[in-house]
């Protein structure tokens, strides 16, 4: 369970990040709010210098910074546990929240090494129902290109990442498949426990 593939560690060039925003050192580069493609363009390339700097402490607590300003958390959370929402009481629903960003810290970030030289570009942009979807490009040497398409949605002046498809694959579908599985065989207070032993 939760063993990402190759296809989908390509993507977590941002999923890796998936936490709340803490008190750190300012962005290297701010991430452009100029247009959907620019915004994605520049969210990948601040990942991958990311990725080239610092030690795994330092990368990960940029992954949080700087992610957990641009990814829809909450809104991302209550869609992987869309079928038990109305299910959990408050308290389940508040603790679950809490371990979910360094559950996706935890299972992602450290498995990125390989993708510092990744090059990411964008190949279109289009708008469907208020959200924007930018398709992109994301070649690591050695390897075939990978399509990753990027859900965004607009808060105000700002664009926020609400979902991704890689390689066909849909991370948030993909993910909440994961954790209808593990809450059916063992609950969900497990899972939530889960969650905290992988932060």
């Amino acid at each position: 369970m939760f063993r990402p593939t190759k296809a989908l560690l390509a993507a977590s060039l941002a999923i890796a990040g998936m936490a709340a925003p803490a008190a750190l050192a300012p962005a290297s580069a701010a991430v452009s709010q100029a247009n959907p493609s620019a915004f994605v363009e520049s969210l990948a390339g601040d990942t991958l210098v990311a990725l080239r700097t610092g030690t795994q402490a330092q990368r990960r607590a940029r992954f949080s910074q700087m992610l957990g300003e641009h990814f829809a958390v909450r809104a991302i959370g209550d869609r992987l546990i869309t079928r038990w929402r109305s299910r959990i009481t408050p308290t389940q629903y508040q603790s679950y929240q809490r371990a979910l960003p360094g559950f996706l810290l935890g299972t992602y970030a450290d498995r990125l090494s390989s993708y510092a030289n990744a090059r990411v570009e964008v190949v279109n942009a289009t708008e469907r129902s208020g959200d924007f979807f930018v398709a992109t490009r994301v070649t690591n040497p050695g390897d075939s290109p990978v399509r990753v398409i990027w859900q965004l949605s607009r808060e105000g002046a700002r664009y926020r990442v609400v979902n991704m498809n890689v390689a066909g694959i849909n991370l948030t579908l993909n993910q909440a498949q994961d954790f209808d599985s593990y809450i059916q065989r063992n609950g969900f207070d497990r899972l939530v426990a889960f969650m905290q032993s992988r932060g």
